[in-house]
């Protein structure tokens, strides 16, 4: 069977709204069914499937989205927020500000663009409306914010390249931290000049920034001290050697169980199960996706589609210049319409030899893509950021992304500084 027939069926089949999962394995096997003689057969692909997720490094990823859950539920985004309000809270945009901050600090934990936005939205939206910020900006903060959370380590979809490529995960980590803080910088940039434009009502902020600076910094600093301590302990066990990242993702379900359990008290053991329900939920539809995508990657693979792909983009654009823009502009219109998973999974092995053809290092195309699909977060019509946001505010996703459309712009910008600036991404390797 033709290559293009099974891009142009699969592309059908999320058209007609078959779940990405199905749509991937009915891709998959359809080469096989019409060619008995090609080699992956319907046993194949089940094979495949089965021992695609059979990965130490990928069991990081339901261990991180347990956390994730764990700490949303435990309160731990609202300790962060307080301790960035009591800092920025009297400065020009201090407090969507601090909630950019709070979206770094926890990206840092949960490694989850939904779980951020759902975690420090929930918190921080009623908090900016009650202050006087605009509604539909507010929810658009947190949703492009919450984009951090797959750049700043840990990060699933760092963990899904890694295991696509063959690259160190703990590297790919180490990469996106100067990448994360670029974009955070960029979107507090763009606050400060959103919040000059239109205003701010000082009474009510000084009002909410007085009663923290009331406590005193040591009782702000000692409440918030565990959360703080969080992203330190998980990051400082990968980067010590002390832990690989999946060691490290169940150290984080144990701290953040302890602290939630213990230290702040804001969970009971009754709430364990709930959370564990909810890891499952989550995670079922990653695994799903996950394994069709490994299979559907190793057809390809077969079908040589890897070789042909890179052989005619690199017969067609000789330029390294221009073949990066390709790349990325044809990244970006792959985050609009699919998840992050698959697009990994599946274009991976498509697009690493073409890049490293022209002399990119692997780590850093691993930033430059997960930066490219972050954006798809927030971009209809699979923005899924878009889509908690909307869920925790009651606003259409077009309004929200209508405010989110200046933020994407310093996300673009950030984008091309990291394409065409190495150092960003491999100083710190």
């Amino acid at each position: 069977m033709p290559a293009a027939v099974v891009f142009i069926l699969f592309v059908i089949c999320l058209i007609i709204a078959i779940p990405v999962s199905i749509a991937l394995t009915i891709a998959s096997v359809l080469p096989g069914a019409f060619d008995p003689s090609f080699t992956a057969s319907g046993q194949f692909v089940i094979r495949s499937m089965l021992g695609g997720i059979d990965s130490f490094p990928l069991l990081a990823v339901p261990m991180f989205v347990l956390s994730g859950i764990i700490m949303a539920r435990g309160g731990i985004s609202k300790k962060l927020f307080d301790v960035f309000s009591y800092f920025l809270g009297n400065l020009t945009a201090g407090l969507p500000c601090a909630v950019i901050v709070t979206c770094l600090f926890y990206g840092a934990i949960s490694g989850s663009g939904p779980a951020t936005v759902a975690a420090v939205g929930s918190m921080t939206i009623p908090i900016l409306i009650e202050l006087g910020y605009d509604k539909d900006f507010s929810a658009a903060i947190v949703a492009v914010a919450g984009g951090l959370g797959v750049i700043i380590p840990p990060s699933i979809p760092f963990i899904m390249f890694g295991s696509a490529s063959g690259e160190s995960v703990s590297d790919l980590f180490i990469a996106g931290i100067i990448p994360g803080l670029l974009i955070g910088g960029l979107l507090m940039v763009y606050a400060v000049y959103y919040c000059k434009k239109n205003g701010e009502d000082k009474e009510k902020i000084q009002k909410v920034v007085g009663e923290l600076h009331e406590k005193g910094l040591l009782k702000v600093l000692k409440e918030s001290f565990w959360a703080l301590l969080s992203p330190v302990i998980i990051l400082g066990c990968i980067y010590s050697g002390i832990a690989s990242p999946t060691e490290a993702a169940v150290i984080s379900v144990f701290y953040a169980l302890i602290v939630s359990l213990f230290i702040y008290k804001t969970m009971t053991f009754k709430d364990i199960w709930p959370a564990l329900v909810e890891g499952v939920r989550t995670y079922a539809p990653i695994m799903f996706i996950l394994a069709a995508s490994i299979a559907f990657s190793r057809v390809l693979t077969l079908m040589q589609i890897p070789q042909m792909v890179s052989t005619w983009i690199l017969t067609h654009f000789t330029n390294k210049i221009v073949l990066l823009l390709v790349i990325n502009v044809f990244l970006l219109i792959v985050g609009m319409v699919m998840d992050t998973t698959p697009a990994i999974l599946i274009l991976t092995p498509i697009l690493l030899p073409i890049v490293t053809a022209v002399g990119m290092n692997p780590i850093h195309f691993g930033i430059m893509m997960v930066v490219n699909l972050a954006i798809g977060f927030v971009t209809p019509p699979i923005g899924v950021n878009l889509f908690v946001a909307s869920s925790l505010t009651d606003i259409p996703i077009m309004r929200i992304s209508k405010h989110a459309m200046p933020m994407i712009g310093y996300f673009l910008v950030a984008l091309l500084l990291i394409t065409f600036i190495p150092a960003i991404s491999l100083a710190l390797i």
